[in-house]
């Protein structure tokens, strides 16, 4: 198997920092890369997002709000600014929350902000009063240059996420299934230790209805880690499809509700496990889901996945699962890994509940 890197050439540099690739390493099974052309510097992953004490049918007007956004396609001739792709997802937080989000990518800064103003995006979002909102809303953008951006994949056909994005696809890559191969996918850690801030998790201040009653802006935390996590079971083979929901979900669903309810301990701010669903039933039966985690820096995510228990269990589990299928696997997985700057972060709040999102770190 010939193998390649991650890193596309034209962000290849000399290595101040050394790869953790081990001497003559040749992973156990495949795994790919998105690439994406040299005039995309940066791109735009963007949570948009809904916040009901249940989920009661009230959401529906609020998936339609944002589709309206989404969806927007300008005057006639006019170019097109809404996002090159979005989904929808769902998760019930700890608290009994349910929040629906659309998560969806731009190639630019400016494609994204050309979209906020001519969609009307922007000012309905600014005008959005929490005296007035049946529900609470949340905006989470990151805007990470290519060099702080990695992608791996299990299958080189089907992209997701960013990867929709693509100009091809590279592999299979050398970066992949050894302690740090995650770092080593990443063109900016050639010359950058990404050294975040201290986690600090702040103390809820939390309104009589259990609500937040105001707009809240978090700013941006140096080198912040952002991962998302997809699993694909839709298309697996009965019987692989009857060993993933029996022995690898469940594990994998309890190192997420770690994170979740124990991330402070391992330096993770917020994490929700969310299934992707039609925006139309709003039913979870695509048989997708994904994590999606805030880490206060790349190590702690590293420290996490190499020593604790709950993802010594994926990554032990996985193993097995892909030996016990001779390495032949069907199910799709996928990340995505940005570790971003204060400047390229937008956290805002209005009317969530304290425990939501990156409040946490106010």
């Amino acid at each position: 198997m010939t193998l390649v890197t991650a890193i596309p050439d034209h962000l290849q540099v000399e290595r101040i920092i050394p790869a953790s690739t081990p001497a003559n390493y040749e992973p156990p099974f495949p795994a790919y890369s998105a690439q994406f052309a040299k005039d995309v510097s940066s791109l735009v992953m963007a949570v948009i997002g809904a916040q009901f004490p249940s989920k009661t049918g009230q959401e529906e007007a609020a998936i339609s709000k944002v589709n309206s956004f989404l969806t927007f396609s300008g005057e006639d001739g006019e170019e097109a600014f809404g996002p090159a792709f979005s989904e929808w997802a769902a998760v019930t937080d700890p608290k009994g929350y349910y929040n629906i989000t659309a998560l969806a990518y731009w190639k630019s800064e400016e494609a994204y902000q050309k979209w906020t103003t001519k969609s009307g995006f922007s000012s309905w979002w600014e005008s959005l009063d929490t005296q007035e909102q049946e529900n609470g809303w949340f905006l989470e953008v990151f805007f990470p240059t290519m060099d702080r951006f990695e992608t791996v994949f299990s299958s080189g056909e089907i992209p997701e996420g960013a990867a929709e994005m693509r100009d091809g696809v590279v592999g299979p890559i050398k970066e992949h299934v050894y302690w740090g191969s995650m770092r080593d996918r990443l063109a900016i850690a050639q010359t950058d230790t990404l050294k975040g801030e201290e986690f600090f998790k702040a103390p809820a201040e939390q309104a009589p209805n259990g609500n937040l009653s105001r707009r809240i802006r978090v700013p941006g935390k140096q080198n912040l880690a952002i991962i998302r996590s997809g699993q694909d079971w839709a298309d697996t083979a009965p019987e692989e499809r009857k060993l993933y929901v029996k022995t690898m979900h469940p594990v994998l669903e309890a190192g997420m509700n770690f994170l979740r309810d124990h991330g402070d301990e391992v330096g993770c701010y917020s994490c929700r496990f969310m299934d992707i669903v039609d925006p139309i039933t709003r039913n979870a039966d695509k048989d997708r889901t994904f994590g999606l985690a805030y880490f206060d820096e790349l190590a702690s995510l590293e420290k996490w996945s190499r020593e604790h228990p709950t993802h010594l269990a994926i990554f032990g589990g996985f193993l097995k699962y892909a030996a016990q299928l001779n390495n032949v696997i069907t199910l799709r997985l996928f990340h995505e890994v940005l570790v971003v700057k204060p400047e390229q972060q937008l956290f805002e709040y209005v009317g969530c509940h304290p425990e939501t999102g990156m409040l946490v770190a106010k």
